[in-house]
């Protein structure tokens, strides 16, 4: 069973995501901004991390960086509603710097399963 790490900040959106994920089968692990996730994602191994954006502590584009400089091959999902600019500006640094799959929230739940399974095989 694959082990998927979240890093969001929205806790709504955080707990919808554990509760998709965890029906589909994942083992899942949550995180409530990048200093977090970070330190969730070196106590385990994870298959994939999904990780929002615009988050306190440390932003999703650092996360990302970090991330990839402790786990080159993890695939990452990157996720983002906007902020000071529109969604796609964001996800399009994603993109350059290491996420394998960008998405526009609001996203359905068959949209993310679909990017989830894309990655994972």
């Amino acid at each position: 069973m694959a082990s998927i790490l979240i890093i969001e900040d929205d806790q709504e959106v955080r707990e919808y995501l554990e509760n998709v994920l965890t029906r589909a089968g994942y083992e899942v692990a949550a995180a409530a901004n990048g200093e977090e996730g970070l330190i969730r994602f070196k106590e385990s191994v994870f298959d994939l991390v999904i990780t929002d954006i615009i988050m306190p502590e440390k932003d999703g584009i650092e996360t990302i960086l970090d991330l990839r400089r402790e786990n080159g091959a993890l695939k990452l999902i990157a996720i983002s509603g906007g902020g000071r600019s529109e969604p796609e500006n964001y996800l399009h640094s994603a993109r350059l710097l290491g996420a394998d799959i960008t998405m526009k929230k609001p996203f359905t739940n068959q949209e993310m399963l679909d990017a989830v399974s894309s990655l994972l095989g």
